[in-house]
């Protein structure tokens, strides 16, 4: 027995496949610590006045309002930017901070629809997302492709998106809320086996892989936020 263990890992595909799976247990642990700041956030601001904090008297949004909005764009593109040079205690922190800001910016989903409407819509996301991560994760099949056109179908997204901010209309929000829902089931899909090609060359353990873990965790993260807010269109009662 003793034998077939030390062959096993002299093995190459067998030392990539160990790497993997500790590399995308770090990005889910990550991810997960990261969902539940978000809700814990969500729920702090939505279910009292803390939310009042993001307005003036007006109705507009305050400085602390445009922060949570604008906020997590430019944590994106600090990590992007700067994460290789960035300690692994920094990045993990603005990882943190960036959770904070989602959840403050979803608190107002507390007052728009019901809890238990919130509390399905989650199941049912977990739920996709844990299937399409699953088959992301198992499948021979290259992504790549498909990696490509997805990514295509999101900028294509925020573009609707923002004309629709402009046009008011129901019919395409619900359109752009469809496709959001598809889009980012497949990249659930197809970030996961990215990942676990990096996480078979990358050290999980090391300061290099602790932050590639981090940065891994935050893509599927938003696509689990963006998947859960698309899905909250058509799951989410008002009553």
């Amino acid at each position: 027995m003793r034998n077939e263990i030390y062959e096993n890992q002299d093995n190459p595909q067998f030392t990539q496949a160990t790497m993997s799976k500790t590399f995308m247990s770090n990005v889910f642990s990550y991810m997960t610590v990261a969902l539940v700041v978000s809700g814990i956030a969500a729920y702090m601001f939505g279910t009292s006045d803390l939310i009042f904090m993001l307005y003036t008297e007006t109705g507009s949004m305050s400085i602390l309002g445009w922060v949570v909005m604008l906020g997590p764009l430019g944590l994106i593109f600090l990590l992007g930017a700067k994460a290789q040079k960035f300690s692994y205690t920094t990045v993990l922190g603005i990882f943190i901070l960036f959770a904070v800001l989602i959840g403050m910016s979803l608190s107002s989903i507390f007052i728009m629809y019901t809890d238990s409407s919130i509390v399905l819509t989650f199941v049912v996301t977990a739920g996709t997302f844990g299937v399409m991560a699953v088959l992301g994760y198992t499948t021979s099949t290259d992504l790549t492709q498909f990696g490509s056109i997805l990514k295509m179908a999101v900028i294509g997204l925020i573009i609707a998106m923002v004309a629709n901010m402009f046009m008011h209309s129901g019919p395409l929000d619900y359109l752009i809320s469809g496709i959001g829902v598809l889009v980012f089931t497949g990249l659930t899909a197809y970030d996961t086996q990215k990942l676990k090609q990096i996480g078979s060359v990358v050290d999980a353990n090391s300061e290099e892989g602790k932050k590639a873990s981090i940065m891994g965790a935050l893509s599927l993260y938003l696509d689990f936020i963006l998947l859960f807010q698309f899905l909250l269109s058509f799951l989410g009662s008002r009553d």
